[in-house]
């Protein structure tokens, strides 16, 4: 089918209301459009490149975890929450009571996402993955009674306050079941000849239009994306955060799904989305280059610590996966006393590297504010 040609759906009259039943993709795509071959281009290099950092950074695995924090973040306050990057690292002891039942969806979101990653090493990527990573999300927050790991089984809309003054309404539940079997079975269509991101973009598209959960919807089709760059081997860790450039431009992702819909239009989704991909993962080279060159800096500073040096590398290894820490903590960490951890602290207090974030003389948390800073907008 062209891109040009598409037919988004359909109207079908339900009870009292109008829900929107959503053409099929599991076949061919092509286009005319010769600015999509370029945006294709531009994107999957650019993706390439940030992949390339996270085959060649040493110890990838301590950076990635904050990147999924990121992403967690963004993509949790693309929904509403409020939840700082400062608090998705802490403990939920350090979270005000009142902002908890942000943090804990923000959580939800970086278990969710590391879980699925795991499963991803054992299963396809499917609806049964899906629904695992929805169950996850959603356990003990808000929408928890909204039948998590499960797809509806009743109509839910978007926008308005009941299915009288919606904004939009996906298909009735009844579809849902064999709208998400095309999506999955387009994903792995290898009969067909359509470049991977064009595929996830028009199913990023699909998902969100079907709607297929009571709640946590946008969070599962964003962690979509990241499972999909895995699961094809375009990214060998979750080291795209999309929803940061979704976030910034929250108007003109919305727009862009709604205009699917509304004319038919899904050139213009795919352009938005490519370039959200160029460049998020442009960024993202970026933000591996500075932290090799903190690295560089932390390493050095480490080799001049003698005795003390191993236990100060442990330290810092934490702090990569995340940079915020007590002195009970390092403590228990460097299996050291309570003054030992203190004295070192200390020293990369001195030394610029750790700040003191609570004011306080006991109870005191001290952060990498170097590093935390290249995930900030």
């Amino acid at each position: 089918m062209l891109l040009e040609e598409y037919s988004s759906g359909q109207l079908v009259q339900q009870y009292k209301y109008k829900s929107f039943s959503p053409t099929k993709i599991n076949h061919e795509w092509a286009w005319k459009d010769p600015s999509i071959n370029t945006l294709l281009e531009q994107a999957t290099r650019a993706l390439a490149e940030l992949n390339a950092f996270s085959l060649i950074v040493p110890d990838i695995d301590l950076f990635v975890q904050m990147h999924v924090v990121k992403e967690a973040n963004t993509s949790s306050r693309i929904e509403g929450t409020q939840t700082q990057m400062d608090e998705a690292i802490k403990e939920e002891e350090d979270i005000d009571p009142e902002k908890r039942d942000d943090w804990k969806e923000v959580r939800n979101y970086i278990e969710a996402m590391n879980n699925a990653i795991v499963e991803l090493q054992k299963l396809p990527l499917s609806t049964r993955l899906l629904r695992n990573t929805h169950e996850t999300l959603m356990d003990g927050v808000r929408g928890e009674q909204k039948t998590p790991g499960e797809f509806r089984r009743s109509q839910n809309w978007i926008g308005g306050s009941s299915l009288q003054d919606a904004v939009f309404i996906p298909p009735h539940h009844d579809e849902v079941p064999d709208l998400m079997s095309d999506l999955e079975r387009f994903w792995h269509n290898d009969e067909i000849a359509v470049p991977d991101l064009i595929r996830i973009a028009i199913s990023h598209y699909q998902f969100e239009t079907i709607h297929p959960f009571l709640d946590g919807n946008g969070r599962i089709g964003r962690l979509m994306i990241t499972l999909y760059f895995v699961s094809k081997g375009l990214l060998s860790r979750p080291s795209l955060y999309v929803s940061d450039y979704l976030e910034k431009h929250k108007g003109g992702y919305y727009d862009a799904l709604t205009t699917v819909r509304s004319s038919n239009n899904l050139i213009h989704w795919i352009k938005f989305f490519l370039v959200a991909v160029r460049e998020t993962a442009e960024k993202g080279k970026v933000t591996f280059q500075e932290i090799l060159a903190l690295r560089r800096e932390v390493d050095a500073f480490i080799t001049h610590l003698g005795r003390r040096a191993p236990k100060a590398r442990d330290l810092f290894n934490r702090l990569y996966k995340r940079p915020i820490i007590s002195v009970n903590e390092a403590a228990d960490l460097l299996d050291v006393t309570h003054q030992t951890a203190n004295s070192l602290i200390g020293d990369l207090v001195d030394k610029g590297f750790l700040t003191e974030t609570t004011g306080y003389q006991r109870n005191r948390n001290f952060m990498f504010y170097r590093y935390f800073g290249l995930f900030l907008d």
